[in-house]
């Protein structure tokens, strides 16, 4: 067989292979920023439920759950995005020094022209610390959001607790199930996983304001 065909099949199945790793790095990468923003959704959607569970467990008015849930919006989500932009930033740095080490170690081996193609390409994949922050932010935002809209509009107390607990449960069946799509794991054994927790949370600030409040502290 002529060599020339042997090179030009060996070049077609090295570009093939490097495509499709590509494309599964893609899928990956993407997959991780999705199952990141499902996850700060569900902290959001968690915990600001669980703020105005507590102060629903003491009082009645409608104006004191929203408040107390837009304040733990606001403060959840700047919290998320300054340690989502500290421990990206870090990433960043530790990245930028392998980068560094690498770019002169393949000075000693390469041509100029080659080294700055695999410079543009290395720097390509590096994280971004202020879109992490913002996707942090917004994810952990519209979970919160789910609690607070479900409450704005019922005045009538023990149905404006009840209709909280019931768009929680939905939310977190939902985000349980797309974690466990995203990981790849049982759909069912997740969202139960979620539910559980998400319950225990609001439960347990529930009860315990509901004593601490009793007791007239």
């Amino acid at each position: 067989m002529d060599p020339n065909k042997l090179n030009l099949n060996n070049l077609e199945q090295q570009q093939s292979t490097l495509e499709i790793q590509a494309k599964e790095f893609d899928y990956s990468k993407r997959a991780q920023w999705l199952r990141a923003a499902v996850l700060g959704a569900n902290d959001g959607l968690v915990s600001t439920a669980s703020l105005m569970m507590g102060v629903g467990a003491v009082k009645q008015d409608i104006k004191a759950m929203i408040l107390t849930g837009f304040a733990g919006l606001v403060a959840g989500a700047c919290s998320m995005a300054i340690g989502e932009f500290v421990s990206v930033y870090s990433q960043l740095d530790i990245e930028m020094a392998q980068i560094k080490r690498e770019k002169l170690q393949r000075s000693n081996n390469m041509e100029g022209g080659v080294v700055q193609g695999q410079d543009s390409k290395d720097k390509e994949k590096l994280p971004n610390p202020l879109q992490a922050a913002a996707a942090s932010a917004l994810a952990f935002s519209l979970g919160a959001m789910v609690p607070l809209l479900a409450a704005s509009f019922i005045r009538e107390y023990k149905v404006r607790l009840a209709v909280v607990v019931a768009s929680v449960t939905l939310a977190l069946a939902v985000f349980g199930w797309l974690g466990a799509i995203l990981g790849k794991a049982s759909p069912i054994k997740s969202a139960a996983r979620v539910l559980i927790g998400g319950w225990l949370a609001m439960a347990i600030t529930f009860g315990l304001t509901k004593l601490i409040g009793a007791s007239g502290l």
